[in-house]
């Protein structure tokens, strides 16, 4: 069960933009019957491995920018524990409604970038390829080539975008692609292609840190189901990749949003009903 769980997680983190690797946490609970706290640092292991191989795929096929990953790894160091200890004062009902909001927001948000930027939408984790059309985000100043130009303004938003996406994923038990891609468009004049590709090298860092921190908390890990649940992201994020070309695309991430969206409301019944 734990490999099949695996291979769904990343073959959705592969044909997805951003978001696809929040399922990994709800299926873990509905599939092996998990907390959300058992689940969350066993589904940070999938999603580093995952982001890991996507970030190898495309770093000589589009532009990884790599300081900027880094700086939000560094930034995660800091507000990942903080997550965490959030996550364990909470009462699990609530804690669990929380991942059920922003599970609910980030299936909106997918719906909604399906149907308004389908050509965005057909741009996924697994085949991120290109330099794309730069966004207008003024904060974060990018050159003609599409790389970051340092400023102390610049250092600092990247650094509150990975610190915020290391306290969701310390909370959560998310990569947080879902913060940072978005995040990243509105910010800076990246492309598509270059968000993607470095959510891709920040999420792996971020999702590293959390689970670590998680470790280092006591949290305990079942690496019986851990490993397998590994190597079927991996294997899932591969199909992905093998599969993209054919169907990835706007009609894909309207499914995966209803999805998404159904299953946040499945999250909800189970805990409050």
């Amino acid at each position: 069960m734990a490999v099949i769980l695996g291979i769904i997680v990343g073959a959705v983190l592969g044909l997805t933009g951003a978001g696809g690797s929040i399922l990994a946490v709800p299926l873990l609970m509905f599939g092996l019957g998990w907390t959300l706290p058992q689940a969350a640092p066993v589904a940070l292991l999938a999603v580093c491995a995952s982001a890991t191989f996507g970030t190898v795929v495309a770093w000589d096929v589009t532009h990884v920018r790599y300081r900027a990953a880094a700086l939000m790894g560094v930034a995660a160091l800091f507000t990942a524990p903080l997550g965490l200890t959030v996550a364990s004062l909470l009462p699990l009902p609530v804690l669990t409604g929380v991942f059920a909001l922003v599970l609910a927001y980030v299936g909106a948000r997918m719906l909604r970038q399906a149907i308004r930027t389908p050509a965005e939408a057909a741009i996924v984790r697994a085949t991120v390829s290109g330099d794309g059309t730069q966004a207008g985000g003024r904060w974060i100043k990018v050159s003609d080539k599409g790389r970051i130009l340092w400023s102390k303004a610049t250092f600092a938003v990247v650094a509150g975008i990975g610190g915020l996406t290391g306290f969701v994923a310390g909370m959560l038990g998310v990569g947080g692609g879902f913060v940072i891609v978005p995040a990243l468009r509105y910010t800076s004049g990246l492309s598509m292609h270059s968000a993607i590709a470095t959510s891709l090298l920040a999420v792996a860092l971020i999702s590293a840190v959390a689970a670590a921190g998680a470790a280092v908390q006591g949290v305990p890990i079942a690496w019986a189901a851990a490993v397998p649940f590994v190597l079927g992201a991996l294997a899932g994020m591969l199909a992905g990749r093998k599969l993209a070309p054919r169907i990835a695309g706007p009609r894909l991430q309207q499914v995966f949003a209803v999805i998404m969206l159904l299953v946040a409301l499945g999250l909800v019944v189970k805990v409050f009903l």
